[in-house]
């Protein structure tokens, strides 16, 4: 058994046992809790957790490090709920599904022609009949459709590339993750200006991140704090199943299959797997991919990993590499995405 099996296999003999503890009781403080969708010509996608826990408490200006730390916490150590029997209804279609064993939840509504409305279309999560001795409860979810006016989409990493993060230095990265806030937290300058002008009000953003969906609240939060645009925050559980992690490929083909009538921009950084990840979309959706921008965030720029990925797809598609965002806005400016 590997190590990430163990992990899995621990995880769930934990859960378990805190499930027979409880037994089959009351859940105290049952709630759905959606995450936001996207939809399209292709239909819609709705995901979410429910959990039997409170609402975490919103940030503050000038709390303390202890007080971030411990709203940080709540979102990690939670009790999940499987096997709630949900309706996920968009544009009056209504779509069954049941949690799995963490809580998760993933939908897809079937496209219904002029049934979801752009910029956004709101929708419901509401439980069907009754769970442990619970009903009637309903979440509202919130569903991204660009419009016909829209030129392209932006999918975008999050962690160092709007986000600063320090990913390649672990203990720094911890340290933030639980201290700090979403509004405490720094972005990269220049980001939340570039990331609204290449919107311009119409074409959708779509984040897509590596981090645990625990910090879905957080980044929706930043967010709206820091004036970027809102869009679909696409993450990944922190352990997965058995089979892995579900992989940032998967969400990002998700994106561009629901939308296929939109060209995109990939904006990601050097830190990780963004430009390997990257050039395998480009090369799996030919003349879909309008430039690929990366934030150079490398301990050592010199490795060659980014050049020799980038190459690998030729000259068709633009391809920058810069430590600063206004080289980007440059670029953009000279492509006309802005």
């Amino acid at each position: 058994m590997n190590l990430h099996r163990l992990v899995v296999a621990l995880e769930r003999a934990w859960d378990g046992a805190r499930l027979r503890r409880r037994g089959s009781g009351t859940p105290e403080h049952f709630r759905i809790e959606p995450y936001i969708g996207h939809g399209g010509p292709g239909g819609a996608v709705v995901r979410g957790r429910v959990l039997d826990n409170p609402m975490a408490t919103e940030a503050v200006e000038d709390e303390g490090i202890r007080a971030a730390a411990r709203r940080t916490m709540r979102h990690f150590l939670t009790d999940e709920l499987p096997g709630v029997p949900l309706d996920v209804t968009v544009g009056a279609t209504t779509v069954e599904t049941v949690t799995d064993a963490d809580g998760y939840f993933l939908v897809r509504v079937p496209p219904a022609p002029g049934a979801l409305e752009s910029p956004w279309t709101r929708g419901t999560v509401a439980l069907r009949g009754d769970y442990r001795g619970t009903s009637g409860h309903t979440a509202p979810v919130d569903v991204r459709v660009p419009s016909a006016d829209a030129r392209f989409g932006i999918v975008s990493d999050v962690d160092d590339t709007i986000l600063q993060t320090g990913v390649q230095r672990v203990g720094r990265m911890i340290l933030q993750t639980f201290t700090g806030s979403s509004l405490t937290r720094t972005p990269f300058p220049g980001a939340a200006e570039l990331y609204r002008d290449l919107a311009a009000d119409v074409n959708p953003v779509f984040y897509v991140s590596s981090s645990p969906w625990n910090l879905h609240t957080f980044l929706v939060g930043f967010l709206r704090h820091r004036g970027f645009p809102l869009g679909p925050v696409l993450l990944r559980d922190l352990l997965g199943t058995w089979r892995g992690r579900e992989q940032k490929h998967d969400r990002i083909r998700e994106v561009l299959d629901l939308h296929p009538d939109l060209s995109f921009v990939l904006i990601g950084d050097s830190g990780e797997h963004d430009p390997e990840i990257y050039a395998d979309i480009v090369r799996e959706h030919p003349g879909r991919v309008l430039a690929v921008y990366i934030r150079e965030v490398r301990l050592d720029p010199g490795d060659g990993r980014v050049e020799k990925v980038s190459d690998a797809w030729g000259p068709d598609v633009p391809f920058v590499l810069a430590a600063d965002t206004e080289a980007v806005r440059r670029h953009a400016q000279e492509l006309g995405l802005l």
